[in-house]
């Protein structure tokens, strides 16, 4: 309500702005043709503030004509001789109401007849009215196009969110089958090894971590914190299926902790450092998860100390985590998201990502 009489306010305030412009430019072009004392300004304001009026009266139904007989009606001819007649009416009707007016209220203009009277007082200058009714027109086209501009935007902006939904669904289906293969065989080898407490732990906390992961409740942004629990759960059933091979240390500032970042962001980079960090390695490698906000922007780090790749090595490409990921900060961060990947061989590889801090 209250946008809706700041718009009213807005309407109105450009009319009277437009009666003022013309009152202003009349008289001193009459001043310039008489003396200064001959015109009065309010005797030629209250006429061009009247057609400034009466443009605001017939701009709705403008509008309404527009939108029944678009330009493009009749393969644009029609369309255009439409409103090229109705502009000529509508100032033909203005200019024959005003002289009209003059007839009714000063005596003396009553001495000639009407119809001499009309074309003696007819000059170039009235033909700015049609001018105005092409405005009004190109004003519902503008009005129209931005319109359609805001619903694309709307629309391009639910489609993301979509997209979003999309690939975060494709990533919990990913871990699904992938990591429960290779964790199904860890409990098969305990099992063999007659180790059954620690299988049995093995599958409470599988059991736990799919469920946070398929829950379809799970909303796309969590804290990190909440994505942190959901992590260790993770590294603690990886830890068992590499021994002791596996060291994970982390390091979050308690003011990184609230964040809210997407879903599943770092677990793909945790992934990826074990299979090709940690995996290649004959002996123990070592996974380091940061975080810390700085500047009012969230980083974020995991980096291992595997075998690394040199830059146009055939191990630089990125896989499909690193991808899925840097894709996905792309489309929920834009030009505010950054993704960096770092390398040295024989030191390991960084991935940094650096989000917009939203508490």
């Amino acid at each position: 309500m209250h946008n809706r009489w700041i718009r009213y306010a807005m309407v109105i305030a450009g009319w009277v702005l437009l009666g003022g412009v013309l009152s202003i430019e009349l008289y001193f072009t009459l001043r310039a043709g008489l003396k200064p004392g001959a015109v009065d300004f309010w005797e030629v304001a209250i006429p061009q503030f009247g057609r400034a009026a009466m443009w605001a009266l017939m701009a709705p139904l403008i509008l309404k004509m527009r939108d029944r007989v678009p330009l493009s009606h009749g393969r644009w001819w029609g369309g255009l001789a439409f409103h090229l007649a109705m502009s000529f009416v509508v100032m033909a009707t203005y200019y024959l109401g005003r002289i009209l007016a003059y007839r009714l209220l000063w005596e003396d203009e009553a001495r000639q007849a009407f119809w001499p009277s009309a074309l003696a007082s007819f000059y170039g200058r009235n033909l700015i009215d049609m001018a105005y009714y092409w405005a009004v027109v190109a004003f519902g086209y503008t009005v129209e196009i931005y319109q359609r501009f805001r619903n694309e935007e709307l629309r391009a902006a639910q489609l993301e969110a979509r997209l979003v939904e999309i690939e975060l669904k494709a990533l919990r289906d990913q871990l699904g089958p992938h990591f429960l293969f290779n964790t199904l065989n860890t409990v098969a080898v305990l099992v063999r090894e007659q180790k059954s407490d620690a299988a049995v732990a093995l599958i409470a906390r599988l059991s736990s971590l799919l469920r946070m992961a398929l829950d379809p409740a799970r909303t796309p942004e969590v804290t990190l914190r909440q994505e942190m629990d959901f992590l260790e759960r993770y590294i603690e059933i990886q830890k068992v299926r590499f021994c002791d091979r596996l060291t994970v240390h982390i390091a979050i500032e308690p003011a990184a902790l609230e964040a809210r970042i997407p879903h599943l962001l770092l677990q793909p980079l945790v992934e990826n450092a074990i299979l090709h960090g940690i995996a290649p390695k004959a002996g123990p490698g070592r996974i380091e998860v940061l975080g810390r906000v700085e500047a009012g922007r969230l980083h974020l780090e995991v980096r291992d100390d595997g075998p690394g790749f040199s830059a146009g090595a055939p191990g630089a490409r990125e896989g499909i985590g690193l991808s899925n990921t840097r894709e996905r900060l792309e489309k929920t961060y834009g030009t505010q998201g950054q993704f960096r990947l770092r390398s040295e061989p024989g030191r390991g590889v960084s991935v940094q990502l650096i989000l917009p801090c939203r508490p």
